[in-house]
């Protein structure tokens, strides 16, 4: 799945020279958590998130240290932060270094730009234009659409072990063929060894996936690597 495909437009965006007070008002009424920054001309020159708020004089929450701190700050540091806390525009507390993804970037590529930048949103953008934005919450959104709306029909047990095999096959975690699989009218019976409880879990939840089951029993026992002998 690509960017466009659950990116939210048209863009809600704010003008860099608007007063704190539009964008935070504007925020609100959409209900979004982060506005994009556009000039006049189209370009895309920051973005002003709720996070940008949080240390204002006007709310006694700016930036304070002890005496003897400030002393080890830099007057530049100062200088900022002063502007972060009592800046009236926009501009002087919006964050200029944007990053940005295509309509074209797949889902995982914006994920990874998330986590990696440590954001919660990315403008998506076409050449020079903002043609629309990418939320956690339109993660959200396009993880629902992904669930069956509905219990899947009947599948054949053999198959549905099949499968859960396979997958469980394809896992590192999964070991070599330590855990056995039985199905019997949908139920799925884990059986065998497992070195780490993690294990239990991520194996119930392999076998959740595959269509068809309809629950999973748990027979897995943890044991320490090496200080058991396995009896087929």
């Amino acid at each position: 799945m690509q960017a466009k495909a659950i990116m939210t437009t048209p863009v809600v965006a704010i003008h860099p020279s608007a007063s704190i007070v539009e964008a935070a008002g504007l925020m609100l009424s959409s209900k979004i958590s982060g506005l994009p920054v556009i000039r006049s001309d189209g370009a895309l020159v920051g973005i002003i998130s709720e996070g940008d708020f949080l240390r204002r004089a006007e709310l006694g929450t700016q930036r304070k240290r002890p005496r003897w701190l400030e002393f080890l700050v830099s007057p530049g540091r100062v200088a900022e932060e002063y502007v972060l806390a009592n800046g009236r525009r926009v501009e002087d507390v919006m964050t200029d270094s944007v990053v940005t993804a295509s309509p074209n970037a797949s889902l995982a590529e914006v994920v990874e730009l998330m986590t990696h930048h440590c954001i919660k949103r990315i403008p998506i953008v076409d050449g020079d234009k903002v043609v629309g934005m990418i939320a956690r919450s339109d993660l959200l959104r396009a993880l629902l659409h992904t669930q069956p709306a509905s219990t899947p029909t009947a599948i054949d047990d053999e198959r549905i072990r099949r499968s859960i095999v396979a997958e469980l096959a394809a896992q590192k975690w999964a070991g070599n063929d330590l855990i056995n699989v039985s199905v019997d009218k949908g139920i799925v019976k884990l059986s065998g060894a497992i070195f780490d409880e993690r294990e239990r879990r991520a194996a119930i939840v392999a076998a959740e996936n595959v269509a068809g089951v309809k629950g999973v029993e748990d027979n897995l026992f943890c044991a320490e690597p090496l200080s058991v002998i396995l009896v087929s």
